[in-house]
């Protein structure tokens, strides 16, 4: 496709940015934009899409991310043979990203957040042929899908509890018993997708995706779904201590775990992921705290982050393009080969270290102050806030500096500027963030502030400004601490790597192999359970279906005590009790019979006493139908028996025989409940009416059961039709499979048997082991044979041969067998008198 195709691509995200911007003023002013279609009426389902200041935020920022990103792409993958193979996974994540932040209906934010996940897998395992790509693939679905489950059970349960299905109509479920259930279900969902402790080992491990991806999934796309899914619950969800509180640890326990995570790494991209662990945890800290300033701030922290984490990934997978390599002790002084690569980094870096004037110092001062509040929980949150972004920091100072300053080293490919197509995204979100920062007032009134009226459900003013800036306040304090514990972490790095990862050997363990374990050890489960239940003894498969049917229909009309009554006995004509007794006499001879042809026989019997009942109680068509069933069954059956060389007889032992007896009567005896149960209530005639009514009319039958069979369930019949076709087809191959082969001299067939006597098994077993005792011996005489011996005068080695094996043959299997030894030597080995042609030995297989 070419360098060109992503400035092309770049189009469909930029028209939506366009599009979104004309909607900034309406919703800027509290008036959201609601887009409704029908979808499932009959169910109450519309897929409905919601624009409030907070899906237009994040929407707006996909769509810009978006665009630089297939710019980017475009060069990147300049003559890959898949290139638009990933632009096409790339427009899929695009846009499964924007219905999953527009969304509001359940089902319709399900269904996205699906999508997300299975692009996501797309484009982690771009690169397919290596096995990292697969497995990080792999794990990325495991886990996300993990959480989309949860997040659907959480849906369906604040929609029975509400009776909608629309996210904006919900009512607050705080006092609810089942809150603790829909927080837990929630919540999962949020830390699988924003890959929160402990399910953040997928993350690191998605950087096995190209860089474009990369960037995209850590600054805009998959992993803020998560952040975005917390924000939008809120009102819902939020000002109880379970919420509020779960959010606060486990954000907290993320973000001190990137940062500490991202000092140990020296491959650029795996530290940026770290960060990114980091920023998300920051994130759901944020909204764990819930006051005014903690969403304000997290609101202008996920624009900055987006605006400095694209860009840097973008720079680092510039150096990564241009150099053949991105660890970070292998590069150095490259400000001189690329300057303006290095520009982009220190926009980027800038943001990463909360440095004025870009956005990201405004997000910093926001999230200090709502730190002090002055109850313990936010105070403790201040601490790891300050910790964490200092630690952030220390790796935005090595991004800048290593790369480009210090001398020049060498690198696998001569190292060079970037094509404009790779630069233009760093240069411009860092332009970006620069510019808000200088207009902090514009981007709080438009974003910030309509955005954090939407997740605390109630308007927020925008208070940011230069003017607001208080240096001598504690916040702005905080922020010199931040710079300055950076600063000398950065200075440190090196020993504090090495320090992380003589600790992190000494563990020994990650939470990576952990998901390993638990992943194998499922399969193994999986693999178990399938031996147990899927062994192949249809037996044993009937036995437990039908034994599971009887108590699938005893135990709920016993637990609701729906055991019927036994109804009135009807006072039959002497022909009815004969037609009964008919039924009654086949069924019994079923039993005892003793050939399996006088069992069908029998069961034909059963079957047309049954189709005689159809008729005398006023059914001729379910009658005529039963009647045509039962000839056609019996026989079939008769001819496949007759074809199929069976035993006469099937002996059963007595524990079978009771044990599949006790089976059919409770089986019976729970079908006939079932029945009493249904006669015992009201009869419903409306679809019987409906029957009689449309058969003729609409069908042109009057045969009603056939018209039901053909029109009315016609997909049912040809599913039907197919399986007994299916099952016609096996019957075939039985057949063909089972005919007699006559050997001259053996009484036996030589056709497989299908049922055998216990004695016949026995008896097998000992012929078969006899014929392995012969195959051996026969093998030892041969290869005793072959083996070189002195000259004997009065016999040669294939007289001898054939004197062992006679012998063999004849001690074990009498003259019958002994024939065919001597026939099975002849045929390997030519006679002594008419030596064959000598074959030609290499001088290799000579030696050997």
């Amino acid at each position: 496709m070419g360098g060109t195709a992503g400035w092309a691509l770049a189009l469909a995200p930029i028209a939506g940015f366009v599009g979104l911007w004309g909607l900034i003023d309406p919703v800027s002013h509290g008036r959201p934009v609601n887009v409704v279609f029908d979808w499932a009426p009959s169910w109450g389902i519309d897929l409905a899409f919601r624009i409030d200041g907070l899906s237009l935020t994040f929407s707006m920022t996909i769509a810009a991310i978006g665009a630089l990103i297939l710019i980017y792409t475009g060069s990147y993958l300049k003559g890959h043979p898949h290139q638009g193979r990933f632009f096409t996974f790339m427009l899929l994540f695009m846009g499964a990203m924007q219905g999953l932040v527009l969304a509001d209906n359940v089902v319709g934010l399900y269904m996205f957040w699906e999508l997300t996940s299975v692009t996501s897998f797309l484009l982690i395992g771009f690169d397919h042929s290596r096995q990292a790509a697969r497995r990080a693939a792999t794990q990325a679905l495991v886990v996300t899908g993990m959480g989309g489950l949860a997040l659907l059970g959480g849906g369906l349960i604040m929609h029975q509890l509400s009776g909608t299905w629309t996210l904006s109509e919900m009512p607050s479920f705080v006092g609810e018993g089942l809150y603790p259930a829909i927080v837990l279900l929630v919540l999962l969902g949020a830390f699988t997708k924003s890959a929160q402790v402990p399910f953040h080992f997928w993350l690191p491990n998605a950087m096995e995706a190209p860089t474009p991806v990369s960037a995209y999934l850590h600054s805009a796309a998959m992993v803020q779904g998560g952040v975005y899914l917390t924000m939008r619950f809120t009102p819902q969800l939020g000002g109880a201590d379970i919420w509020n509180g779960t959010l606060m640890v486990f954000g907290g326990i993320t973000l001190l775990w990137g940062a500490i995570a991202a000092l140990r790494q020296t491959d650029m991209k795996q530290m940026l992921a770290q960060t990114t662990l980091a920023s998300l945890g920051l994130l759901i800290l944020l909204v764990g705290i819930g006051t005014e300033y903690a969403i304000m701030g997290a609101m202008l922290y996920f624009l900055a982050h987006a605006a400095y984490k694209a860009g840097l990934f973008l720079v680092v997978g510039a150096i990564d393009h241009e150099t053949g390599t991105r660890e970070i002790t292998a590069v150095g002084g490259l400000r001189d080969k690329l300057t303006v690569t290095f520009i982009g980094a220190i926009m980027a870096g800038a943001g990463m270290l909360g440095l004025p004037p870009v956005l990201a110092f405004f997000a910093k001062e926001e999230m200090y102050i709502a730190g002090l509040s002055g109850d313990p929980g936010s105070l403790i949150a201040l601490i790891v806030l300050v910790v964490g972004n200092a630690l952030m920091g220390a790796i935005g100072l090595a991004l800048i500096i290593k790369p480009f300053m210090g001398a020049l080293l060498s690198t696998p490919k001569a190292p060079h500027e970037a094509p404009i197509a790779m630069l233009a995204g760093p240069l411009l979100l860092g332009a970006l963030a620069i510019v808000a920062g200088l207009l902090p007032g514009e981007v709080g009134h438009l974003f910030v502030a309509p955005g954090a009226s939407a997740i605390t459900a109630h308007e927020v003013e925008s208070h940011l400004g230069w003017g607001n800036v208080d240096l001598f306040s504690l916040a702005f304090g905080l922020s010199l601490l931040t710079w300055v514990l950076a600063g000398l972490t950065y200075w440190r790095l090196d020993a504090t790597r090495s320090l992380l990862r003589r600790l992190f050997n000494q563990v020994g363990y990650s939470f990576d192999q952990a998901f390993d374990a638990v992943y194998f050890g499922l399969v193994k489960l999986a693999a178990a359970v399938t031996r147990t239940l899927h062994h192949g003894r249809l037996e044993v498969y009937l036995t437990v279906v039908f034994f599971m049917l009887a108590l699938a229909v005893v135990i709920p009309l016993w637990m609701l005590n729906g055991i019927p009554r036994l109804p009135a006995f009807p006072d039959l004509r002497f022909y009815e009790w004969g037609v009964m007794a008919m039924a009654a006499i086949g069924l019994v001879t079923v039993v005892v019979a003793q050939t399996r042809l006088f069992a069908i026989l029998a069961l034909g019997v059963q079957g047309l006493a049954v189709a005689a009942l159809y008729l005398l109680f006023g059914a001729p068509d379910l009658s005529f139908t039963q009647f045509m069933v039962e000839i056609l069954s019996v026989v079939i059956l008769a001819l496949v028996m007759t074809r199929l060389q069976l035993e006469s007889a099937d002996p059963r032992p007595l524990e079978d025989f009771l044990r599949d007896g006790a089976i059919a009567l409770m089986c019976g005896l729970s079908l006939t409940l079932l029945l009493f149960t249904v006669l015992d209530g009201t009869l419903d005639p409306r679809l019987g009416d409906f029957f009689n009514l449309y058969s003729v009319h609409e069908a042109h039958g009057h045969n009603i059961v056939n018209v039901i069979l053909v029109d009315f369930r016609g997909l049912d019949t040809l599913g039907e039709i197919s399986v007994v076709m299916t099952a016609g087809i096996a019957i075939l191959a039985l057949i063909r499979g089972a005919r007699k082969m006559v050997v001259p001299g053996d009484p036996e067939p030589r056709g497989p048997k299908l049922f055998t006597d216990p004695g016949d098994v026995q008896d097998d077993i000992k012929v078969a082991a006899e014929n392995a005792d012969e195959t051996n011996t026969m093998t030892s005489a041969a290869a005793a044979a072959a083996k070189p011996k002195p000259r004997q005068p009065s016999r040669s080695k294939s007289a001898a041969a054939k004197t062992a094996m006679g012998k063999t043959a004849t001690g074990k299997s009498g003259a019958t067998k002994s024939s065919a030894t001597k026939s099975s030597a002849t045929k390997a080995k030519p006679d002594g008198d008419k030596p064959g042609p000598k074959p030609r030995r290499s001088r290799k297989a000579a030696t050997t």
